[in-house]
């Protein structure tokens, strides 16, 4: 028999032992004993105002009381939706941006893979339906974001995955350039993550996003930044392409755009993909879903960037980066932690084979901070925005106590004169 009746995503359903969260504020949540935690992940990489912010909770009921929900297909919108959209086109990493909303990260990975390829068959190039991307990488968990992320084990047993996908290396451009080589005239899209988030934290290598650009421009295809992490501010920057000065095509966002308060994503749509469009006046774009622009969730969103703006977050996000990126890269022995990755307010630490990441987050936890595991030698940490330096410094404290506690007596040992 079953815990309880709710199946949790990526987890064991044999699982019981789950952390009942009740209550948020700031940086800090509380759980269903009283205990409290610093959110050192910012729930899920997407907290960036922080938790119990009256104003977005405000927004949101405000608009449901006016209006709760109405679709926007066809001859159908909503203000805040209009209002919104020309927000996030006005912040967008490329001029006379559109904005196709979803309602998760996931669907908007889906509907740039549609996008990519219905816009070549417009064009009369039918043939362009291979999508590149990199290994390793999220995507999401649908059936084309699964197909695309760089994660063996998310794809394992779920069957037949889309065709016309090829992944390379991070950061092997031989690779990538040999990929739209041997698929001459039929690359539709790369989707990069700017900095690779669920599969490791990654940042580029220098130049890697640059020559990525050049080579879709060589070869008449589309870039895809998915910026579901990193974008709104996570890097310092509304966008992880203002970050790298690299222009995209298309970008998805979700997480930080509301900072999870509702659920909404969303694909920054450049006037090249819809150019194909023009010549077919007919053509109907026939994808989308019936949460697409949603109104309270487009309130939420509105609130929230009003609260990014207004406390200045963008910057501050390059201060908490730097104090925990420091903080981190002086714990580095070459042993216990080897390394630290990152960019921004997202960073993470790579572990020695010694030390099990899940048991060190449980550790965490025990001593009241909130980081993420990543497979057994990645540790992450994207906290809220609006983390006090204190609380940047309690993760910090507790990282090293729990890795000494885990490593034992295998600290690196002076050499001998």
């Amino acid at each position: 028999m079953a815990a309880t009746a709710f199946l949790h995503p990526f987890t064991r359903p044999s699982a019981d032992d789950f952390l009942t969260i009740v209550r948020g504020a700031g940086a800090t949540v509380w759980d269903s004993e009283g205990r409290d935690y610093v959110d050192g992940m910012a729930s899920l990489w997407y907290c960036n105002v922080g938790h119990g912010r009256d104003e977005i909770v405000d927004a949101v009921a405000g608009q449901m009381r006016q209006l709760a929900a109405y679709h926007t297909f066809e001859r159908f919108t909503n203000e805040p939706t209009e209002r919104l959209c020309e927000r996030i086109a006005a912040i967008a990493p490329f001029e006379d941006a559109r904005v196709f909303l979803t309602s998760s990260g996931s669907e908007a990975v889906e509907t740039a893979v549609k996008l990519a390829r219905l816009t070549a068959k417009l064009a009369g190039d039918g043939d362009r339906t291979v999508i590149i991307s990199r290994r390793p990488s999220y995507h999401g968990v649908a059936y084309a974001g699964t197909t695309l992320t760089g994660l063996p084990l998310n794809q394992a047993g779920f069957g037949p995955l889309l065709p016309d996908i090829l992944q390379v290396p991070r950061g092997d451009l031989g690779a990538a350039q040999a990929a739209f080589e041997a698929n001459p005239g039929r690359v539709a899209a790369v989707i990069a993550e700017p900095v690779v988030g669920a599969g490791g934290v990654y940042p580029p290598e220098p130049g890697e996003l640059q020559r990525l650009r050049q080579l879709c421009d060589e070869h008449g295809a589309l870039l895809v930044f998915d910026e579901v992490i990193t974008g709104f501010g996570r890097l310092g920057t509304w966008w992880g392409a203002d970050r790298y000065g690299v222009q995209p095509d298309l970008v998805t966002f979700a997480k930080a755009v509301t900072s999870g308060y509702q659920p909404l994503g969303g694909v920054l749509v450049s006037p090249r993909v819809l150019a194909p469009f023009a010549g077919h006046p007919d053509a109907v774009l026939r994808t989308g879903h019936t949460y697409s622009g949603h109104p309270a969730a487009s309130a939420a969103a509105l609130a929230n960037l009003d609260i990014v703006e207004r406390e200045e977050l963008l910057a501050r996000a390059t201060a908490v980066g730097a104090r925990l990126g420091d903080g981190l890269a002086a714990q580095v022995d070459g042993d216990r932690i080897v390394e630290v990755r990152g960019d921004g307010a997202v960073r993470a630490i790579g572990l020695g084979d010694h030390v099990d990441a899940p048991t060190v987050r449980d550790l965490m936890l025990t001593a009241g901070v909130i980081a993420r595991p990543i497979g057994a030698s990645t540790l992450a940490f994207s906290p809220p925005l609006v983390i006090t330096d204190e609380q940047v410094d309690r993760i910090l404290e507790c990282v090293a106590v729990a890795v000494d506690e885990v490593a034992g007596d295998r600290r690196p040992q002076p050499v001998q004169p």
